[in-house]
């Protein structure tokens, strides 16, 4: 960090020298050391960094303290103020902050405790004789913690005070004819969009993040932190086309397509269902998703659909991804209320009280009916699953072992797990209106920012806990 290397410098700066060395260098050579104790102090004096999720405190809460540091001993060397690209991106980690939730005295607070505990560093090594150059350098930190403070407190207002901007009105407005089947080309246009030949709707469930239930995170951070990385993701994913409202729980997401509904390709569809993978590993989550596709007069009948291949998939067990109508035809059927579904799923009545003879059928329908298979994943002598096996077709009289057996028993299945998840009610159907989507998120509203809150309906998700969260912040 010094010969030709080094950045010009004021005609008259010297580089302060406590106990004999330069105190850009006594800062940058403690740099692990610092960061270490930075974040323990926040950790310890600052409750609310306390409930931030652990990746967060040792992924960017630690990135972003070695940043300042590193940026506070650039400006001892040179005697230079930080770059603005230093501090627009302290209010950019400032407005993350508003975003999830954190007070702004915690926020500023934390931008004090880092500049105390480097100057507690430096000058725990002060010999008689500095006294002018820890002068100058107290005067260097508090100028750099000025500049500091001021940018975090303007990003984090900012982001408080900042409603939806034009476009994101627009493709709100847009979002909600669509929905709401009302004519929807004149609120395209607004929106700086040309309506497509048809939209893969999707239906998202989006599962807890493990943070949004540790009783030593703040889950209101977890659920910030998680919906930020979907939306992000989708918009790479989808270069910014698609119109989505999500929540922490879930929500609905319109990917353009140039294919006619009915014939999308099914190369598409992988696409669309790797776009729901990725988002989900970006998220750190399992995303189960509904889709179909429509022209944009059939968006809500599309959507409706969608919402209901998405709690069948979740009704029979089918694992997290994309799922369409195409590949839950049966389950989807039998899903549907009748006297013939209760009668299905009472074949199975009899495994009840043998729980280890449902989960053993379930396990040798998925492996294939191999035997061998079914006795590795139980961890089980084949010859136990013989047993089984016949004690369920004693039991129910439907043997595993006779072909003509299987599709009733498929059907029992499916029967059985629709009417345990749905207790014997009807899959929600009826196209999504205006009601069904939130609104814009008014920008007065301090607390999450999410507007007024949405009915039950298409937006409205319960997820795996039970609990139930309206859509948030369209976009």
């Amino acid at each position: 960090m010094t010969g030709h290397n080094s950045p010009a410098r004021t005609t008259d700066w010297r580089i302060p020298v406590i106990g004999g060395v330069p105190a850009d260098q006594r800062l940058l050579g403690a740099v692990p050391e610092l960061v270490e104790t930075v974040v323990a102090a926040l950790l310890d004096r600052v409750p609310a960094y306390r409930r931030l999720p652990r990746e967060q405190v040792t992924g960017e809460l630690v990135q972003v303290t070695e940043r300042r540091i590193r940026a506070l001993a650039q400006a001892v060397r040179t005697g230079l103020p930080s770059p603005a690209t230093e501090f627009a991106a302290v209010r950019e980690a400032a407005a993350r902050r508003a975003e999830e939730g954190v007070p702004l005295d915690a926020v500023l607070l934390a931008h004090h405790l880092g500049l105390e505990v480097c100057w507690e560093l430096v000058a725990r090594h002060a010999r008689d004789g500095d006294a002018a150059d820890l002068l100058v350098l107290n005067r260097l930190l508090l100028d750099q913690l000025r500049q500091a403070t001021a940018a975090a407190g303007a990003g984090y207002l900012d982001e408080r005070r900042t409603g939806p901007d034009e476009r994101q009105t627009a493709r709100h407005a847009l979002l909600t004819a669509l929905l709401d089947g009302a004519p929807a080309v004149e609120a395209a246009r607004r929106a700086g969009l040309r309506l497509p030949s048809a939209y893969a709707v999707l239906c998202l469930a989006v599962a807890d993040h493990p943070d949004e239930r540790s009783p030593d995170v703040d889950r209101a951070v977890a659920g910030h932190r998680k919906l930020r990385r979907l939306r992000t993701e989708l918009d790479h994913a989808t270069r910014q086309s698609a119109l989505s409202a999500l929540s922490v729980t879930g929500g609905v997401v319109l990917v353009p397509l140039e294919q006619a509904p009915n014939a999308v390709p099914e190369a598409v569809w992988q696409r669309l269902a790797d776009t729901v993978d990725r988002t989900a590993r970006a998220a750190g989550v399992t995303v189960r998703a509904g889709g179909s596709a429509a022209g944009p007069d059939g968006v809500p009948a599309a959507a409706a659909l969608a919402d209901e291949v998405l709690q069948v998939a979740r009704a029979v067990g089918r694992p997290p991804g994309l799922h369409r109508l195409d590949d839950l035809l049966l389950e989807y059927q039998l899903c549907r209320p009748s006297h013939a579904r209760g009668r299905l799923a009472a074949l199975l009545a009899p495994l009840e009280d043998g729980g280890e003879l449902l989960a053993t059928l379930r396990v040798h329908l998925s492996g294939g009916l191999n035997r061998r298979h079914t006795a590795q994943v139980l961890h089980l002598h084949p010859n136990t699953v013989d047993y089984r096996l016949r004690r369920i077709a004693v039991l129910t009289g439907l043997d595993p072992a006779r072909p003509a057996h299987l599709p009733r028993i498929t059907a029992a299945i499916a029967a059985r797990d629709a009417e345990r998840d749905t207790g014997h009610r009807a899959v929600p159907a009826g196209p999504p209106g205006r009601g069904d989507l939130p609104s814009v998120p008014d920008p007065k509203d301090h607390q999450g920012r999410q507007g007024r809150q949405a009915p039950p309906g298409l937006l409205r998700r319960s997820d795996h806990s039970g609990r139930s969260e309206p859509a948030q912040e369209p976009t």
